[in-house]
This record gives structure tokens, C-alpha cells and sequence, in this order.
């Protein structure tokens, strides 16, 4: 085996979890990193880079060629899965944007609710992203943390299917992390985005801004609830 790219941490994370043998998607591709690390382990004999911008989808063209692997991926320029058809791929990557636009990503596509599975890891706002998954056929298979340069990222694994309607502590705390032994620092991380916005708007002159903190806190509560638990059952 040649050398490889040397992923941070958080694109390891995910390349891990793709299957092998798969029909890789690599939604918003950028440089690429992640089909080319996996074609040259072997992981995968083909896969589709997509980008919506002419400048990340060549840059990602210059990684392959320049790891020889400008044969092994096909590069498209558009909008999320626009340019993928339905069941040409059966494994979809969606990383580095935010949940509220990966959100508007699979509306686009709703194809993708019948078959291929989902690695989706969001850069801000995954409480969106876990709040539309059970809403629109999406079940969460599972949900891990990935530590890169001192911020925590999930990664939600994910097929078409169907599970209860998150509760707003899940959709801020995560489904499925208790066993992660990063939760503590992820939920503590949630709880001071949280409190800061519940501290705006207890200074907000908006007529609704009482009953928008009220949830906040109510989701705080919850929240500390959890870390406790989890600070417990870890400190034995």
C-alpha cells in the first residue's frame, strides 16, 4: 500500500465507518481526501466527488492526480445529490456544512431515504439535523464523537426508516452516546451554547423571548440530568 493522506481526525472518523466494497458518494468533497484515502486502502473500488463550487471539485481533481488515482473518481459539479442518480451509489458521506443545510440536502433527495446508507456529520447545528432525521424516514443507527483540534464532532450513521420524534434533549445531547467517552465534554459544550442563549434572552425585549427561554431551560435541566448520570455510572 502506497501513502496515504493524512486525514485530521475528524475525516478519519468518518472514513472509518465506511463500508467496505461500497458505492461511495462524497457529498461537498472539497479536497477529496476522503474517496482518495479510501481507494488507496483498498476500501472501496470506485466513488463519486460532488461539490457545488468549480474550485473545491478541482482542487479535490489535483489530490487524485496527485495520488494517481484520477481514474478512480468521478468528479461532478452541482448542488448536494443533484448530480448523483438513485441507486447509483449505496454509501452517501455528508461532512463539513452545517445540519441545517444537510437537512436541505437529503429534502432535495428523498430518494436516499430508500437504500443507500448515510455517514452525516454536521459542523454546527446538529440539533436541526437530529430534530428533521425522525421527522422525515430517517432512522439513526448510531452516533459517535470525533475530537479534532479541541472541538467535538458527531457523526450520525443513518438510514431511511423510522424511530420516535427526538426529544429536544436528544436533538441537543445526541442519540445513542452514552457509551461514547467523550459525552461529558460534548454535553457540557451544549450546556454553555445553551445557557448563553437562555442569558440573551433574558435581556431580550422580544414578546417572545419568556417562553423561548422557558424551553431553553427546561432542555438545560434535562441536559444536566444526563451528565450527571453519565459522570456517575463513569466515575466508578
Amino acid at each position: 500500500m502506497g501513502e496515504r493522506p493524512a486525514l485530521q481526525p475528524r475525516l478519519r472518523a468518518i472514513a472509518d465507518l465506511v463500508p467496505p466494497g461500497c458505492r461511495l458518494a462524497d457529498v461537498g468533497t472539497d479536497h477529496g481526501y476522503i474517496p482518495v484515502d479510501l481507494l488507496l486502502a483498498g476500501r472501496i473500488a470506485r466513488a463519486v466527488a460532488t461539490d457545488i463550487g468549480a474550485l473545491p471539485l478541482e482542487h479535490a481533481r489535483e489530490t487524485a492526480r496527485r495520488y494517481g488515482l484520477s481514474g478512480g473518481i468521478d468528479f461532478r459539479l452541482g448542488d448536494g445529490l443533484a448530480p448523483i442518480a438513485p441507486g447509483e451509489v449505496d454509501t452517501v458521506v455528508i461532512a463539513g456544512m452545517g445540519g441545517d443545510t444537510i437537512a436541505e440536502i437529503l429534502s432535495a433527495a428523498p430518494w436516499v431515504r430508500e437504500g443507500p446508507l448515510l455517514l452525516l456529520q454536521p459542523m454546527s447545528k446538529a440539533e436541526v439535523l437530529r430534530a428533521y432525521l425522525p421527522e422525515h424516514g430517517y432512522a439513526v443507527l448510531a452516533e459517535k464523537l470525533a475530537a479534532d483540534k479541541g472541538i467535538l464532532y458527531p457523526i450520525l450513521t443513518v438510514r431511511g426508516g423510522s424511530m420516535p420524534p427526538a426529544a429536544p434533549e436528544e436533538a441537543w445531547g445526541g442519540f445513542l452516546l452514552e457509551q461514547d467517552p467523550l459525552w461529558g465534554r460534548y454535553l457540557e459544550d451544549r450546556l454553555l451554547r445553551l445557557r448563553r442563549a437562555a442569558a440573551g434572552l433574558a435581556r431580550a425585549r422580544d414578546s417572545t423571548a419568556g417562553s423561548k427561554r422557558e424551553t431553553i431551560c427546561r432542555v438545560i435541566e434535562a441536559l444536566e440530568k444526563k451528565r450527571g448520570a453519565w459522570e456517575h455510572a463513569h466515575s466508578r
